[in-house]
C-alpha cells in the first residue's frame, strides 16, 4: 500500500518546526550549514517545503533562497528519506511553484562532482549543467571542515556543478 505524503510550504519558516528541520538537515548534511559558491548558508532558517507522511513524520525537505534582484531561486537543499516514491520530484515541483509565485525567471542549484544520482535526477527534471567550479570544495572545506575528501562511489570530492 502506497503511503500518503503531505507537502507544507513555509515561505516564512514556522518556528515550531525549526528543531526538527535542523535535526533533519544535520542528519543529511552534517550540520544546518550548507556551503556552495564560497558561501555558507544556514538552511534551517530558509523558506522551505516540508514533506510529511500520514503519521506526521518528516520524510522530505527542500530549502531555497530567493534573490529578488536577479529574479532567481537557489535550491539550497533537497532530501527525501525514501528513493523512488516521487517525494524529491514533488519537492522540486513545489520549489519551482514557489519561485514562480515570487516572479523568479530561473531556479538553479549546486551539486558536487560525486553526486551522480543527483545529477541524473536534475537532468531528468529539465535542468542543465551550465558551469563547473573546479576545486571549489577546497574553499568549502575551509568554511565547513566536515566535508569529506572522498565522496560517493569512491570519487574524490573536488568540484561544484551548477
Amino acid at each position: 500500500m502506497k503511503s500518503s505524503v503531505t507537502y507544507i510550504s513555509e515561505e516564512i519558516p514556522n518556528a515550531a518546526n525549526n528543531e526538527e528541520v535542523a535535526s533533519f538537515l544535520t542528519e543529511h548534511w552534517g550540520s544546518n550549514n550548507i556551503v556552495s559558491c564560497g558561501k555558507i548558508t544556514n538552511a534551517s532558517i530558509l523558506p522551505r517545503i516540508i514533506a510529511r507522511d500520514e503519521s506526521g513524520k518528516l520524510v522530505g525537505l527542500a530549502t531555497y533562497a530567493i534573490d529578488e534582484v536577479s529574479k532567481s531561486c537557489e535550491l539550497v537543499s533537497i532530501d527525501s528519506i525514501f528513493e523512488g516514491r516521487g517525494i524529491g520530484s514533488r519537492l522540486l515541483e513545489q520549489i519551482e511553484m514557489a519561485a514562480k509565485k515570487r516572479y523568479c525567471i530561473k531556479v538553479w542549484l549546486i551539486t558536487t562532482n560525486d553526486n551522480l544520482k543527483a545529477a541524473a535526477f536534475y537532468v531528468k527534471h529539465g535542468y542543465r549543467l551550465v558551469d563547473v567550479h573546479l576545486d571549489a570544495l577546497d574553499k568549502s572545506r575551509e568554511l565547513k571542515p566536515q566535508i569529506p575528501k572522498m565522496g560517493n562511489n569512491g570519487i574524490p570530492l573536488q568540484d561544484e556543478w551548477k
